[in-house]
């Protein structure tokens, strides 16, 4: 079991920048792929950004700007995000799933295990 919270959210302005962490619980976190997701109002969830033991992946969206990186000595995931648009506003979550020792990245949200509470970001134009 993972327990995982985020923290960092906050207003911006267009063009500023934010980093989210994630703090997860446990002694294996090493062992757990971690993805960033994000969830606008009326529209569905979507994929932000996924890390395994090494391999990133991004939305097209936000390729270039956000940067997804993990402290295994602190439990804790980040999403670096620069050169914020207005679209980029949205409740983020963080989410996590058993990977072992696999480098595999997925981008669907069923197949993570553990959600976080969600944070907000608000980018103002």
């Amino acid at each position: 079991q993972v327990q995982l919270v985020e923290s960092g959210g906050g207003m911006v302005q267009h063009g500023g920048s934010l980093r989210l962490s994630c703090a997860a619980s446990g002694r294996t976190f090493s062992s757990y792929g971690m993805g960033w997701f994000r969830q606008a109002p009326g529209k569905e969830r979507e994929f932000v950004a996924g890390l395994g033991r090494i391999t990133t992946n991004y939305s097209d969206s936000v390729k270039g700007r956000f940067t997804i990186s993990r402290d295994n000595a602190k439990n804790t995931v980040y999403l670096q995000m620069n050169s914020l648009k207005p679209e980029d506003t949205a409740v983020y979550y963080c989410a996590a799933r058993l990977i072992y020792f696999s480098d595999y990245v997925t981008l669907k949200s069923s197949e993570y295990h553990y959600w976080g509470q969600g944070t907000q970001v608000t980018v103002s134009s």
